[in-house]
C-alpha cells in the first residue's frame, strides 16, 4: 500500500528477515567473513548470539545464499525446548531420514549412511539450530555426538547455533566443556549505533528506488534510534507504521509530529517494547534536506569491530556480497567469539592454540 503511494518498487521495511536487503554496517562484514572462514573449516560448531531482532537469521541466510553453488545440504531447526531424543529425530527427519524410523540407534545409523553418501558425492551437511538457548544440556550433548560422525577422519556434519545471549552462558557451563572446545568461531550481534540507524533506514529506502518521496526530517532518526534501541526489527516496525501513517494521511513529508503519533499508537497497542519517549523528545524542529540517495553512506568494512546486525532485502536478482577475512585480520589468532568467549586458532595449521602456546606468543 505505502509502496504504491510513494512509488516504491517494494515494501522497504518488512518485518521478516531477508538477507537480500542486508546492510553492511560497521561490524556485519567482519562477522560475515568470520562465519565464512569457519564454514570453510567444515567441522565443529559455529555460534551466533544476539538479542531478538539483531540479525542472526539474516546473517546465516546471507551465508547460505552465498553457498548456493557449494553443494551444501542444510537442515533448519527452531528449538522450543526440544528434548535430546526429539532433537535427534527432528534433525534426522529434516535431512531426509525416513519418518518411520523412530529408534535412536537406527536413526543414527541411517543419518550416518546419508551423510557418508553425500560426502562421497561431493556434498556436505550443515545443521542450523535456531533459538538454541532453549536447549537442555543433554540436547546440546546430543548435538556434539552428531559431530563425531566421520568418514576417513573427516567430520561430516557442521552445526550452526543461533540464539539469544543466554546461549553463550549455556555453552560456557562446565557440563558442556566438550561442546565449548568444538566451537570454531562465534559472533555476538550488537544493536545499531545512532548514526548506523539513519544509514540503515536510508539504505533500505534506496534499495526500493526511493526518490525522496516521502521527504524525511533529520529530526526523526535520533528518535527512531532511541525508541528502537537500535534493534533492526524494531526499526522496521516503526518505519513501516510511519510510512503507513503517511499513506493514510496522504503526507509527503514525515517529521517528528508524524513519528510521535506512530510511536504513541505502537505503545497503546503494546506492539513495541522500546524506550519510552516523552513529549519533550518530540519538541524538535524538523529539517528536510534536498533529496540525495547517497546522503548517508554505509560505513566501510575497514571500520569494522566485533559485533554485527542487519535485516534487509535488495532488488530482485541482486547477488549477496561476500568478503573473506584477510591474512592480517586472522593472524596470529582468529578472535572469532563475542564479548565473553575468545577462541583462538592458528590459521596456518587450523589447530586451536593451547594456553601454553598463547603464553609463548605473548
Amino acid at each position: 500500500m505505502e509502496d504504491i503511494f510513494y512509488n516504491l518498487q517494494a515494501e522497504p521495511f518488512r518485518l521478516s528477515p531477508d538477507h537480500r536487503f542486508c546492510y553492511d554496517h560497521k561490524c556485519y562484514a567482519k562477522a560475515r567473513a568470520y562465519m565464512a572462514y569457519a564454514f570453510m573449516r567444515a567441522e565443529g560448531f559455529v555460534m551466533i548470539t544476539g538479542r531478538p531482532g539483531t540479525g542472526k537469521t539474516t546473517l546465516i541466510g546471507e551465508l547460505i545464499e552465498s553457498l548456493a553453488d557449494e553443494n551444501v545440504k542444510t537442515a533448519n531447526l527452531v528449538c522450543t525446548q526440544l528434548h535430546a531424543d526429539d532433537l535427534l529425530k527432528v534433525a534426522a527427519y529434516d535431512f531426509g531420514v525416513d519418518h518411520r524410523i523412530v529408534e535412536k540407534g537406527e536413526l543414527l545409523q541411517h543419518l550416518g549412511l546419508l551423510l557418508r553418501r553425500w560426502h562421497r558425492e561431493g556434498s556436505r551437511a550443515l545443521l542450523i539450530v535456531d533459538e538454541a538457548q532453549d536447549l537442555s544440556e543433554s540436547a546440546m550433548e546430543e548435538l556434539r555426538l552428531l559431530t563425531n560422525i566421520q568418514e576417513n577422519g573427516k567430520p561430516l556434519l557442521q552445526i550452526f547455533l543461533l540464539g539469544q545471549p543466554e546461549l553463550r552462558d549455556l555453552v560456557l557451563s562446565p557440563a558442556l566443556e566438550q561442546v565449548h572446545q568444538r566451537i570454531v568461531a562465534a559472533s555476538h550481534l550488537n544493536a545499531l549505533e545512532q548514526e548506523e540507524t539513519e544509514a540503515y533506514i536510508i539504505h533500505r529506502l534506496n534499495k526500493v528506488g526511493w526518490q525522496g518521496d516521502p521527504a524525511l526530517s533529520k529530526a526523526i532518526y535520533p528518535l527512531i534510534h532511541k525508541f528502537s534501541e537500535g534493534i533492526p526489527r524494531r526499526i522496521n516496525l516503526i518505519c513501516s507504521r510511519l510510512f503507513l501513517h503517511g499513506t493514510v494521511e496522504q503526507r509527503h513529508q514525515l517529521g517528528a509530529a508524524e513519528l510521535r503519533e506512530v510511536i504513541e499508537e505502537l505503545q497503546a497497542e503494546n506492539l513495541a517494547a522500546g524506550t519510552e519517549l516523552s513529549r519533550e523528545d518530540f519538541e524538535v524542529e524538523d529539517e528536510f534536506e534536498p533529496f540525495s540517495p547517497a546522503t548517508v553512506a554505509p560505513p566501510s568494512p575497514e571500520d569494522s569491530s566485533a559485533n554485527e546486525t542487519g535485516m534487509d532485502e535488495p532488488p530482485q536478482g541482486a547477488s549477496p556480497q561476500t568478503s573473506e577475512p584477510t591474512e592480517a585480520e586472522v593472524k596470529p589468532y582468529l578472535h572469532a567469539v563475542g564479548d565473553d568467549v575468545v577462541l583462538e586458532f592458528d590459521t596456518a595449521t587450523g589447530n586451536q592454540i593451547s594456553d601454553t602456546e598463547k603464553k609463548k606468543m605473548t
